[in-house]
């Protein structure tokens, strides 16, 4: 699984974590959480874009993103559940590095393009359970930056 960084280019997991070491010991004593969202934008094919963003809280980010085009997804709830599915795939894929690293225990949230206002709001219950019980924070909409900035930004 590959992303990009909008300043390194194409970097595998493995480049990202070490990325992301580099970037929280330049400030040891920052406070850093871990984002995951997905977004997509549907044309002829659907374009899936899962962002992997580590903000050092108050004082900016670095972000990577990957893009997966898939076709035929054409109905909300699948389109929800696949952004899901990638975010979560994501989440694992770097825990799992992080798991080799001294930052093994660092903040981590889920950001899924889902809120109280619109048809999605019929998926909050489901899709949000999912996440936490696969074990991670999660936030939804308007609090989803991870999914609807960052991510989306890529999807156009």
């Amino acid at each position: 699984m590959n992303f990009t960084s909008p300043t390194k280019g194409r970097m595998s997991v493995k480049d990202i974590v070490k990325d992301i070491a580099c970037f929280m010991e330049e400030e040891p004593t920052g406070s850093y959480k871990l984002i995951i969202g997905t977004d997509s934008q549907s044309r002829q094919n659907t374009c899936f874009v899962t962002a992997v963003i580590v903000h050092r809280v108050g004082k900016g980010a670095r972000y990577y993103y990957r893009r997966k085009y898939m076709s035929n997804v054409r109905n909300l709830r699948h389109k929800i559940f696949t952004e899901t599915s990638l975010s979560l795939d994501a989440v694992t894929r770097v825990k799992d590095e992080l798991a080799k690293t001294r930052y093994k225990d660092m903040d981590v949230e889920v950001h899924v393009d889902i809120g109280e206002n619109g048809d999605t709001k019929e998926l909050i219950r489901e899709v949000v359970g999912w996440v936490m019980g696969s074990g991670f924070k999660v936030k939804i909409k308007p609090n989803a930056c991870g999914a609807t900035k960052v991510a989306d930004k890529y999807t156009k």
